[in-house]
């Protein structure tokens, strides 16, 4: 099945039982995102909000909220698209494995980009202000478009195969933006757009956009999906959608035929404003930063139109399944991408790029120690390669030491690393480099460190989950708890800069000598209890609030030929620290307003998953 507009494909989940329709009047500023965040929280159905506050348009959410339902979607084209993707990367399967790949490329030219004369986007016109004005978090500078897809063509250019289509935030309203006529644009100069900019910024003609929102299911994961060079993001649009993907132009900018809504402007290449704060999907606020912005010319709209939103904040999310399916489409293709990596993961509950985990393969030399050697050349690799080099905590380990070894079974992967690796040799920094821009613990925005932690080899410990009666902490440290075994979660005085590494200095000259043998790691936070509390908690307060070069503290440390390591355990500061973002809270008062909504006599105390 292919569907041709986004309400289609909201009927066909309805008819499943996937979809649940909200008839009551809801608020955009904060209710929406509350109703949305409880739903997909509980595994529910994607939403289709009828009546929104200050709009005429209704509006979807959670369309891919479960993996289940994103499969669903593109239960027609996936395999397919897979081929392509694999055969794109790799011509030379095409030789080896023939049958497989020998409706590959028809799959690729059915599904080129379609020039059409006339389309559904045509029906009707509209402005920023009636547009479904969406706020997630309190401290959101206003509303925002979430799944935002972003057309540029560079100067001198009518070629749609020289497209990028990119998702990219947009803010709608607030800050110093003028209603209805400006909306800010959030994206980095290395990105497709940003590449756009700068072209047209050396030349004399001015900055179109067009930005779309809905249609297929497919336009919208097109444009956040990385992809092989030489392969456009609509034609990957098509293909996955099992439709060509239709487009026109008006006043010299490309309109989205089977869009709901596309509105289009001049991005102002002398002009940037204060865009921001956002609920980021790290589960802080990304903070107000000078961007560019767009001057408004037009906003279309179709006649059946639906805004496709979701909720962003801390993983799991709604946007979880982009990854999960990114990584169905590519995981074939690890190995020719990243010679000798046998398996990926960057972890969605640690925020993605703050925690890759990988498994890389290292041969074995005879007469010799068994330890890290090549796996250190493939997570140089890992961090010198698109996505992956966003990566700030890269663990690897070799392939072979524990049979099923998988990066996806996150417990059992950090128990392989830290039953073998060796503080005093297995760490690797990289100091004042690049982070995610969304990252800020860090040094400065966009600025920060990297380690790599590798092991390979037999087992060198046991990992405890119990303290020894002899186990004691400084003044000061209190409340110690096992995340896992060998995982150890106490709870430090408040982070201060001038005595955060009196306090680590202080723990560790007194865990020293002490039998920690079964605890390679410790992590220090201001409440134990929630970080030791799931998996989940672990990774996300552990790898999003430290910064490996400030943060990573070791007993018994000692800095050899400029290699640092320790010989007892490591220990990671993943306390709040003063220049970090503020962590994403609900307003309680929206919170109690839902909690009404939902409770019985409450107009949503029928709804039911």
């Amino acid at each position: 099945m292919s569907y041709a507009s986004l309400k289609a494909a909201a009927l066909d989940l309805e008819k499943h039982g996937m979809l649940l329709r909200i008839p009551q009047e809801v608020d955009p500023n904060l209710e929406i995102a509350e109703i949305h965040r409880r739903v997909f929280e509980a595994g529910g159905p994607a939403l289709l909000f009828e009546r929104v506050k200050g709009s005429p348009f209704p509006a979807l959410s959670n369309l891919y909220g479960t993996f289940a339902r994103t499969e669903f979607l593109f239960r027609h084209t996936l395999a397919k698209v897979q081929k392509v993707v694999e055969l794109k990367v790799d011509m030379a399967q095409l030789m080896k494995k023939p049958l497989r790949y020998v409706s590959a490329p028809f799959t690729a030219l059915s599904a080129l980009p379609m020039r059409v004369p006339i389309a559904p986007i045509l029906h009707g016109t509209t402005t920023i202000g009636q547009l479904p004005q969406i706020k997630s978090w309190p401290m959101d500078g206003g509303a925002f478009v979430t799944l935002p897809q972003v057309l540029t063509l560079p100067p001198g250019s009518r070629s749609i195969m020289q497209s990028n289509l990119g998702m990219y935030r947009i803010q709608l309203s607030g800050n110093d933006y003028i209603p209805n006529k400006e909306v800010g644009m959030h994206y980095q100069l290395h990105r497709g757009i940003g590449v756009h900019h700068t072209a047209y910024n050396a030349s004399n003609e001015p900055f179109r956009c067009s930005i779309f929102v809905g249609g297929p299911p497919s336009h919208a994961f097109a444009a956040i999906m990385p992809l092989p060079e030489g392969l456009s993001e609509l034609t990957f649009a098509g293909m996955l959608g099992g439709r060509r993907f239709r487009y026109l132009y008006r006043n010299g900018h490309v309109l989205s035929g089977d869009a709901d809504f596309v509105i289009t402007g001049i991005i102002r290449k002398d002009l940037k404003k204060p865009e921001g704060p956002f609920g980021d999907h790290l589960g802080y606020y990304s903070l107000t930063h000078d961007f560019p912005v767009m001057e408004v010319e037009q906003v279309y709209h179709r006649k059946d139109a639906i805004w496709h939103f979701t909720v962003v904040g801390r993983p799991p999310a709604e946007d979880s399944s982009f990854g999960y399916l990114i990584h169905k489409i590519v995981e074939l293709l690890t190995p020719q991408e990243f010679p000798g990596i046998v398996e990926l993961n960057a972890v969605d509950a640690a925020g993605v790029h703050p925690l890759l985990l990988a498994i890389g393969s290292e041969r074995y030399m005879p007469f010799r120690e068994r330890k890290p050697e090549e796996i250190l050349t493939q997570a140089n690799r890992l961090l010198g390669s698109g996505q992956t080099s966003l990566a700030k905590f890269l663990f690897i380990a070799a392939q072979g030491d524990t049979p099923g070894l998988n990066t996806h079974d996150i417990a059992a992967f950090f128990q392989h690393v830290l039953q073998r690796v060796d503080w005093r040799r297995d760490l690797h920094f990289h100091t004042r480099t690049t982070m995610d821009t969304l990252d800020y613990s860090g040094t400065g925005w966009n600025e920060g460190s990297k380690v790599i932690i590798a092991c390979c080899g037999g087992k060198r410990r046991e990992l405890a989950s119990e303290l020894l009666p002899s186990f004691s902490l400084p003044t000061g440290f209190a409340a110690p708890r096992f995340v896992m075994p060998g995982i150890l979660a106490v709870q430090a005085p408040s982070f201060s800069d001038y005595t955060a590494y009196e306090h680590c200095a202080q723990l560790t000259e007194h865990l020293r000598g002490q039998d920690l043998s079964g605890i390679p790691l410790i992590v220090l936070t201001e409440d134990s209890q929630f970080l030791a509390a799931t998996l989940n908690n672990f990774l996300w307060a552990t790898f999003t609030r430290a910064n490996p070069s400030h943060d990573i503290h070791g007993v018994d440390s000692f800095v050899e030929h400029k290699h640092w390591g320790c010989r007892g355990p490591l220990v990671i500061d993943a306390r709040v620290k003063p220049h970090h973002a503020p962590p994403l809270v609900p307003d309680p008062a929206v919170s109690r307003r839902v909690d009404d909504l939902f409770a019985q006599g409450g107009p949503l105390a029928s709804v039911r998953w």
